[in-house]
C-alpha cells in the first residue's frame, strides 16, 4: 500500500491519495477542496481510482468529494451511510 499527501485548498489541508502498487486501484481520503488539482494527481498516477472516503462532515474534509465522485463515477462513503 502506498500513499501520497495532497494539501488542498488555501490552509493546506491533507488529502490523501492512497493505492495499491500491484493493481493499482487507489481511493482517496477527505477531498476538501481543489477538485482539479486532486484529479490531475489521481490521472498523472495511471491509477484508477475506485473510492472516496470522508471521515467527517466537515467542508475542508468534503469540499471536493461531489464533484470528483461524479466525474470519476464513484460514491463517496461517510462513516456510517453510503452517499
Amino acid at each position: 500500500m502506498n500513499y501520497r499527501i495532497i494539501p488542498v485548498t488555501a490552509f493546506s489541508q491533507n488529502c490523501s491519495l492512497i493505492w495499491c502498487e500491484q493493481t493499482r486501484l487507489a481511493a482517496l481520503v477527505d477531498p476538501g477542496g481543489d477538485a482539479e488539482k486532486i484529479k490531475q494527481e489521481v490521472d498523472d498516477s495511471g491509477l484508477t481510482l475506485m473510492q472516496i472516503l470522508l471521515t467527517h462532515g466537515h467542508l475542508d474534509h468534503v469540499g471536493a468529494a461531489a464533484e470528483l465522485a461524479q466525474h470519476y463515477g464513484r460514491a463517496s462513503f461517510w462513516p456510517g451511510k453510503r452517499r
